[in-house]
């Protein structure tokens, strides 16, 4: 049974297919993605977008591949693209189904045949495998042309005398290394025939890089065409890799929806794993994998898999601090966050009490390593982070963004929350009861009960019912939220309902929990436009799916029971919309158009732990 189908109704009404995209991983970082009608909307969408060297420098090497099947002798073209003002060719036009089973699969109708298209990646390789298979009607010819693009993911391509078109050809096999730098690509195939083309296609348009302000035309190349054979007993097929021998087999994905997708997200990066924070853009982050990890990980029952993790970040620790971004590049580690570092303490709490590994903490020094950790902030590290005299954390100043709303606008931050943020105290409290409660720290114990005190006193906002923000800062804004989710909480019962009333009304929405009230004079209720203009939206009032995570196990923890319905939205736009997938974030104002990548780590690993009911113990 496949995992998700669209029909012809979806396939062929050009804009809900251009809507919903699919995504194939390989466990190193690169990928494989489009949209289900096979129009590129994105300068990310490829058919071999490589991580090199995983996950890190993605590189779009294999665009697409122009499809025309001849039949009855005439053409039908399968392809479909944007160029300026047209929509051509318009394949989509017989396209009768797309589904996951479990991997992307295409069927065509078209002059009187049907075949089917599925695409593959191989695993811990930068291999694409596309076959295509005859389903029913008379024998006939496939013609397909690579169009090639290699460059950055981030870039874009134009026609230039500086790409080296020569192709290595041996029987069933081709390569091409247009540009110094960059790897050389093997296909290998079974046509019956090649033809050497060496045109350039021009003004290919991506739509949500328009949208997004930003440069939306590239050019690609085409080295070859090439003819197959398509019969009921021969396929076709065509293999496309970095490497000299590529595999082409792999093994099947989680019979489950939610369970691939989360599986798409656990990566390797050199000998250790990680997890990727979304696709089509970004790497792996260290708060994104914290805050990640348990659904991702110990709710598919990928034990080894999270503690591997675990362990990879504790090594990484410097200065009591883990490592936030790996850039693109593959750079040294950017220690930036005063958020990311405290979230460990909670992903390793849940680690424990859901599998029981004490060896985890006796062989491996974890206790050790939270216990420097804390030691560090007490005494203070890069960026100001330190513990006041009351036993809260201060960090920062007006330049810097250490917290989770880090978007900043001319070098600016847009929402400044310097000083004492709400989650940083209540992610410190956690901190100490954690590490307190494995070393049996009486001290720690102590230093804790002082934190919750001045905690309360300080942020506690009685003419609004909750939280401040930021200390003295009314904003209305989700992060009180964590503060009642994490396994130790500060924040009296009644408080916490109180609390819960004010974000229900406020922040709730079908899809997540918007960044700042409506009310609020700087919400802005749309994300959208270029970069400066998105940027300003992405914290003030923009919703954000994973922020549903701490507001259900607050509301199981001092309300009831509401996860099945609460979450039900986003279920079916997984779906629907989504592919399978939860977007990064979505808009504050109905219709909460999504945006930003179309699939996000905390976003699917937040749903993925509600659903199984992982939550602190009452």
């Amino acid at each position: 049974m496949s995992l998700l189908v669209f029909d012809r109704a979806v396939c062929q009404n050009f804009e809900e297919a251009c809507r919903r995209e699919w995504l194939e991983t390989n466990s190193r970082g690169g990928f494989a993605s489009s949209t289900i009608c096979g129009a590129n909307t994105r300068r990310y969408h490829g058919l071999l977008v490589a991580a090199l060297p995983a996950p890190q420098a993605r590189c779009v090497l294999l665009s697409k591949l122009e499809e025309t099947v001849i039949a009855g002798g005439q053409r039908f073209e399968l392809s479909t693209n944007f160029y300026p003002g047209v929509t051509h060719p318009q394949g989509y036009r017989s396209l009768v189904e797309f589904r996951l089973d479990p991997f992307p699969v295409f069927t065509f109708h078209a002059g009187g045949v049907t075949l089917e298209k599925r695409i593959h990646m191989v695993q811990a390789e930068n291999t694409v495998v596309v076959d295509y298979q005859l389903l029913e009607g008379p024998a006939c010819v496939l013609e397909l042309r690579p169009l090639i693009a290699f460059r950055g993911y981030h870039d874009l391509t134009h026609a230039n005398g500086a790409l080296n078109p020569a192709l290595n050809e041996s029987g069933g096999a081709f390569s091409i290394q247009p540009y110094d730098g960059l790897p050389r690509v093997f296909f290998t195939h079974n046509a019956r025939s090649l033809t050497r083309e060496g045109e350039w296609y021009f003004n290919f348009e991506y739509t949500l890089e328009h949208e997004r302000g930003l440069d939306f035309r590239e050019d690609l190349f085409c080295p070859c065409s090439l003819a197959f054979d398509l019969t009921a007993a021969e396929n076709a097929s065509i293999i496309a890799s970095t490497e000299v021998q590529a595999r082409r087999d792999r093994p099947a994905p989680p019979a489950d929806i939610f369970a691939r997708a989360a599986d798409q997200f656990c990566v390797r990066r050199d000998s250790i794993h990680t997890i990727i924070a979304g696709y089509p853009w970004f790497t792996d982050w260290g708060r994104d994998t914290m805050i990640a990890l348990p659904g991702l990980t110990l709710a598919t029952g990928r034990f080894d898999t999270a503690r591997e993790i675990l362990l990879a970040f504790a090594g990484m620790v410097n200065q009591g601090m883990l490592p936030n971004r790996f850039p693109d590049t593959g750079t040294a580690p950017e220690y930036n966050t005063v958020d990311g570092t405290l979230w460990f303490f909670e992903a390793v709490r849940q680690y424990l009490e859901l599998t029981g590994d004490t060896e985890f903490l006796r062989v491996t020094g974890m206790s050790g390593k939270l216990n420097e950790i804390i030691q560090a902030h007490i005494g203070g590290t890069r960026f100001g982070i330190h513990m006041d005299s009351g036993g809260l954390i201060t960090a920062g100043d007006p330049a810097t963004n250490l917290t989770w709303m880090d978007a900043r606008v001319n070098g600016i931050p847009v929402t400044p929350r310097h000083g004492k943020a709400v989650e940083i105290q209540a992610l410190w409290y956690n901190a100490l009861r954690v590490t307190a409660s494995l070393n049996a720290d009486a001290e720690l114990t102590a230093l804790a009960a002082k934190t919750g005190q001045s905690f309360n006193a300080l942020f506690w906002n009685e003419a609004a019912g909750c939280l401040f923000d930021v200390e003295n800062d009314p904003s209305i804004r989700p992060n009180q939220v964590i503060a009642l989710s994490l396994g130790y909480c500060a924040i009296p019962a009644d408080r916490a309902r109180r609390i819960l009333a004010v974000v229900e009304r406020e922040l709730l929405t079908p899809f997540g929990l918007r960044t700042l009230a409506p009310s609020d004079p700087r919400y802005r209720g749309r994300y959208q436009g270029p970069p400066e203009q998105r940027d300003a939206a992405y914290h003030q009032g923009t919703v954000w799916p994973w922020l549903l995570g701490p507001f259900i196990t607050a509301d199981r923890r001092f309300n009831r029971d509401r996860a099945a319905t609460l979450l039900e939205p986003l279920r079916q736009f997984a779906l629907a919309r989504g592919t399978g997938q939860l977007p990064e974030i979505f808009d504050g104002d109905s219709p909460h158009e999504p945006r930003g990548c179309f699939a996000q780590a905390w976003s699917m690993g937040e749903f993925l732990r509600l659903t199984a009911g992982i939550s602190p113990r009452l």
